[in-house]
């Protein structure tokens, strides 16, 4: 069996705790309570077994059996159906992990579907049995407070990614070469974060949009706009985030364009000394060259100075580009 732990609750209390889901049935049906069952990735007969006893749709269905839903409130006749994608920070990765809830809520009954290990709903679950006020109020109740938990366990992710972001500034101007990788990682990181928190606007919208129709238990509107407040935190951090790596991305591309272009200019300057040489060698080559032929009639060949004339003319010619060079600043 999937399920992880399953209760039947009688004022806000705890009546019975049935270790399948037909005894929670019979509880139900014996004490007129309500069932909160949490169940891990169930199997097609679990979920098909909850759908006829909660009337729960078949579209409904399908999205809790094969998962990778986006973030949504959708409602068929008396059932909600909410998808919420809890995230937490990981920090011996520095990477956000994310998980995916699934919630059925109708009239007396709570059905809780987790498709990853973490976040578990044990201290939500143990926070309203502590109060049982709070909790005799339904599944409004339930669904309110775990709505709570997943914002609440937002702010250590927008912690991380705080951190991650000031660490990639000073690898910026550290020169790091990983730093790009790093931007484009948390950059995703955080548009996935964004597509998680985005949603809750609107369903808590339509969830206090809901507060006159179904009679919503005064504080339990005090305390949706208290998760609303945080909502609207945390995605303010967020699209934040994504402005400042952003801009990280410019000024990595600045910054390396302007370390490209000092190099280029340290090897052109490299590159005009040795063709500044090479060129001053090569006058005296030139002038030896000519002299070195071994022709019978050239003019020079018995003239008494003619060896003088051809070590000044090669000492003069090499001096002349020297000067020349050094003008250019080439030397």
């Amino acid at each position: 069996m999937t399920i992880i732990d399953n209760a039947v609750y009688v004022d806000g209390v705890r009546y019975a705790n049935p270790k399948s889901l037909d005894q929670t049935y019979e509880a139900m049906a014996a004490c007129g309570g309500m069932a909160w069952i949490g169940m891990f990735r169930p199997d097609a007969d679990e979920m098909k077994s909850l759908a006829a006893e909660f009337s729960l749709h078949e579209l409904a269905v399908e999205d809790a059996i094969v998962a990778h839903q986006r973030p949504k409130l959708e409602r068929y006749d008396d059932v909600l159906f909410t998808v919420l994608r809890p995230a937490r920070y990981l920090d011996a990765e520095e990477a956000v992990e994310f998980g995916e809830l699934h919630i059925f809520t109708g009239r007396n009954f709570v059905v809780t579907i987790r498709h990853a290990e973490t976040p578990g709903l044990a201290s939500t679950r143990h926070r309203l049995e502590a109060d049982p006020e709070l909790l005799a109020q339904g599944p409004e109740a339930v669904l309110y407070a775990i709505l709570d938990q997943v914002v609440d366990d937002y702010q250590p992710v927008v912690s991380g990614l705080e951190n991650d972001i000031d660490e990639i500034e000073d690898q910026l101007f550290a020169g790091d070469p990983t730093v790009s990788r790093r931007i484009y990682q948390l950059s995703r990181e955080v548009i996935q974060f964004q597509r998680a928190i985005h949603p809750l606007r609107d369903m808590l919208v339509r969830l206090k949009g809901g507060f006159a129709k179904y009679n919503v238990n005064v504080e339990l509107q005090r305390y949706l706009r208290d998760v609303e407040d945080h909502v609207e935190s945390v995605t303010a951090k967020a699209d934040s985030f994504r402005q400042l790596l952003q801009n990280a991305l410019t000024v990595d591309g600045t910054l390396t364009a302007n370390r490209q272009n000092e190099a280029s200019a340290a090897q052109n300057e490299e590159l005009k000394k040795i063709s500044s040489w090479a060129a001053i060698l090569f006058a005296p080559s030139f002038v030896a060259g000519i002299y070195g032929m071994n022709f019978k009639m050239m003019p020079e060949l018995l003239w008494p100075w003619g060896y003088p004339f051809a070590i000044g003319l090669m000492l003069l010619v090499g001096v002349v580009m020297y000067v020349i060079f050094k003008k250019k600043t080439w030397l």
